[in-house]
Formats: structure tokens, sequence, C-alpha cells
């Protein structure tokens, strides 16, 4: 089974902020995918189930706050016999102009603490990860920053970065990780949606 889980923070005090942008994609993934969120009180998540790609496919939205995401989603993959290969992380990262993608198919924490959750907790960083580019705030501090809501023009430009992004997740499940990265890696939002190399496309 292949899981993605999305990085953020339970509760609608936090939506529509830079830490929940992980969240936002795997919401857009469940919808494109018609696939309904369950609460899953004995791993702390909301999870939802699909087919994609001719696999079973399990979306995840930790519920125990973004420092301690690992503790969800580690015993969740450890049940159902997931490995870190078949892991895939959509998170933000304040050092990425806004909008911008990046993915990895590894690598540290980078100073986000989610991730840094998950690291210790599945005791590898040898999973795929898209990150979702926030900036960085002049004023106030880190916390601020990636807690306070967007403004309209901020979050206009971020809801269609998050499309990108769920465009590259889809990618990632179909064609690899590779595909994925030379498609999608540095993408920003004042360039074009990349196009499909093949008649294929991306199911949307």
């Amino acid at each position: 089974m292949k899981v993605i889980a999305g990085l953020g923070n339970p509760g609608r005090d936090y939506e529509r902020t830079p830490h929940n942008v992980g969240f936002d994609v795997v919401d857009l993934l469940a919808e494109r995918l018609g696939a309904a969120w369950k609460n899953s009180s004995k791993f702390h998540a909301l999870t939802a189930r699909a087919q994609f790609a001719g696999e079973a496919l399990m979306l995840v939205k930790p519920q125990t706050f973004m420092n301690l995401s690992g503790t969800s989603v580690a015993p969740l993959m450890a049940y159902f016999g997931g490995s870190p290969a078949d892991l895939t992380v959509v998170l933000d990262d304040v050092n990425l102009p806004l909008g911008r993608l990046r993915i990895r198919p590894g690598g540290s924490a980078g100073g986000h603490n989610g991730l840094a959750s998950l690291i210790g907790s599945i005791g590898t960083d040898a999973f795929a990860r898209v990150r979702l580019g926030m900036g960085r705030q002049t004023r106030g501090t880190l916390v601020d920053h990636v807690l306070g809501k967007f403004d309209a023009e901020r979050w206009e430009t971020v809801r269609g970065a998050e499309q990108i992004a769920a465009d590259a997740v889809q990618l990632l499940l179909e064609e690899g990780l590779d595909s994925a990265m030379n498609r999608y890696n540095g993408w920003t939002p004042d360039a074009p949606p990349p196009k499909p190399e093949s008649e294929n496309g991306i199911s949307t």
C-alpha cells in the first residue's frame, strides 16, 4: 500500500496557514480520487483510501499536531506493512520561495519539526517528500510566520501551487519519483503548469 501523508495541525484555527499546506494537498487528492476521510483514533489520524495507478493508496492527515507527526504515521505504516519506500510526505518549507516545489527521495529534516518527528519515529530519512515553498517573512518570528493566516494575495498563489503539488504526487504514483522530480522540481507560480510528456498525462 502506498501512503501519502500530508503534514499539518488539526483544527480550524490552523486552516489557511503555511504549516497546513500538506493537509491541503492531500485534501485535493482525496477530492480528485473520490476518497472519503475517516477518523482513525487508533493511529490519531484522518485517513482516506483509494485505488490509484493500479495500487491501494492511503491518504493520511496526522491529528497529533505537527511536532508529533511521526507518532501517528509510523505505527500506521507498521500496522499495514508499509516500508519507507511506500511513503511520500507533503509539507511546507520556509527555505523555498513562496509556491516553489522541491521533490526529493530523502534527506535531513532541514529544521522542519514534523519531518524530524517522522524520521525519528520511522528510523530512516529514506522516504520521498514533496516540499511546497512558503518563503520567509521579514517581520515576526518563524512560529508566527508558519502559523499565521495567509492574506488574500498569498493564499491565491498558494492554492494554485497546491494544485500543482497534487499533480506532482499523482505523477510520482503513476510513473515514479524520478519522473516527478524531472517534471516538477523547481516549478514556481510564475511558470505555466508542466506539460505531460506522454499522451497519458496527469490524472486529475
